[in-house]
């Protein structure tokens, strides 16, 4: 069953660039081959407020997802990228959907 994994930050709007530019260097990180590449978005009219940044992608399964959430965990470079980028976030969760072959 294929999954899609969602992490959603909302960070502070004052902080915008800042965290963006962060973002950049994640996505770099991605484009090296250290980290999974995802998808980036920020909404434009939708549930959640403006300041809201979405990174997802999709997994053959549950379990190559929560490999992902170690793999974060477990890197040196995301770890630092995230320390830096903490201080920009207001709030930020993980969510899992099942995508329906119908």
């Amino acid at each position: 069953m294929a999954i899609i994994l969602r992490l959603v930050q909302q960070f502070h709007p004052s902080r915008k660039q800042e965290f963006l530019e962060l973002e950049k260097e994640f996505a770099a990180l991605e484009d090296r081959g250290v980290l999974p590449k995802g998808e980036r978005m920020m909404p434009i009219a939708a549930r959640e407020p403006a300041n809201t940044f979405i990174w997802q992608r999709r997994f053959e399964n549950l379990s190559a997802a929560e490999a992902t959430l170690k793999l974060f965990d477990s890197s040196s470079e995301h770890t630092e990228l995230a320390k830096k980028q903490l201080p920009c976030f207001t709030d930020a969760w993980v969510e899992f959907y099942e995508v329906l072959d119908l």
